[in-house]
């Protein structure tokens, strides 16, 4: 039986590591084979020797996140060991050096997975980026923050927000109201992380005097958007028509953001993706990135990873056939 140990410095760092009724260590335990056990100011990690030093490599890189501010959660935990095992964990440090935007409540906006960190490097470099992945890897918040941390830097004199507007299996005009209310739902997922980062009484103001637009993608047709920070959400439910028209809108000292989810797309039969075009058509252009997440960057309940994963395998499994 071979054993290593870890000495932790501070007490709270052990708690945070441990988590409620020992969680977090339970999860390593039982990815890793290993018996994790605390004594005094230190973790003594025994089993088989290559699982006892992925456990110590695990063990340690969680130790990294805590004394960085990060708060523990199985996802982190399941991250970090997803990263052992690929032997890329000596890439966590990077995580913990940006802070993207702070909330209106005070929290700071971190990438929490090494595919947010090349995202939001992505958008720092490039005037175009294309964020293409599944549901869940803060695609579309992302690119707020990083919208709201320009606006607060007078880097930009405004942010503007689209979505294409079509139906997932709903009628439009079956919702009650004027044009703006039936489109307000789809848009409400960009009001949701607006009023996360600036609070709803500062939207409102900032929407008042013109900085905050948030409106259907027919809106863009004959605008040109000069000094803006323009993101274009669920891109992959726009046409081809519509996605060169979108990025043609683009004016001087501006930076745009496309986000979608290729394996979500809503158009009628026949009609092709603007996204999944766009990713072909403007790839090697100077100035312009995509970026493509998987399953690993997705950031909500751990099910949604398994969602992810389970369609991806059925989606390959037509394709053989």
């Amino acid at each position: 039986m071979y054993e290593q140990t870890v000495n932790i410095d501070r007490l709270d760092e052990a708690v945070s590591l441990f988590g409620s009724f020992d969680e977090n260590i339970k999860l390593i335990e039982n990815a890793l084979n290993v018996t994790v056990i605390a004594r005094g100011s230190e973790i003594k990690v025994t089993g088989n020797e290559a699982d006892v030093q992925k456990g110590v490599r695990a063990i340690n890189g969680l130790l990294l996140l805590i004394s960085r501010g990060e708060n523990i959660s199985d996802l982190n935990v399941r991250y970090v060991l997803s990263l052992v095992q690929e032997g890329t964990d000596d890439k966590l440090s990077e995580l913990t050096e940006d802070c993207v935007c702070i909330t209106s409540r005070g929290r700071p906006v971190k990438p929490k997975t090494l595919g947010q960190k090349i995202y939001v490097e992505a958008m720092k470099e490039n005037t175009i980026v294309l964020g293409v992945g599944p549901a869940g890897t803060g695609k579309t918040y992302l690119a707020v923050a990083m919208a709201v941390t320009a606006l607060r830097n007078k880097q930009v004199n405004r942010i503007i927000l689209t979505r294409p507007a079509v139906e997932a299996g709903e009628k439009l005009g079956f919702l009650p109201g004027d044009l703006q209310q039936k489109v307000d739902p789809y848009l409400r997922p960009l009001y949701d992380a607006l009023f996360d980062m600036l609070g709803a009484e500062n939207f409102l103001k900032h929407q008042e005097r013109g900085n905050i637009e948030v409106a259907p993608l027919a809106y863009m047709r004959g605008r040109t958007l000069d000094d803006s920070f323009i993101i274009l959400d669920e891109a992959q439910n726009s046409t081809g028509e519509q996605m060169k028209m979108f990025l043609t809108r683009l004016g001087f000292n501006s930076k745009m953001v496309v986000t979608g989810d290729i394996t979500q797309i809503d158009l009628p039969e026949g009609k092709r993706s603007g996204l999944v075009e766009a990713v072909k058509v403007l790839k090697g252009i100077e100035d312009i990135a995509t970026v493509k997440f998987t399953e690993k960057d997705v950031v909500r309940h751990k099910l949604v990873q398994d969602i992810v994963k389970a369609y991806e395998k059925s989606e390959e499994a037509k394709r053989r056939k």
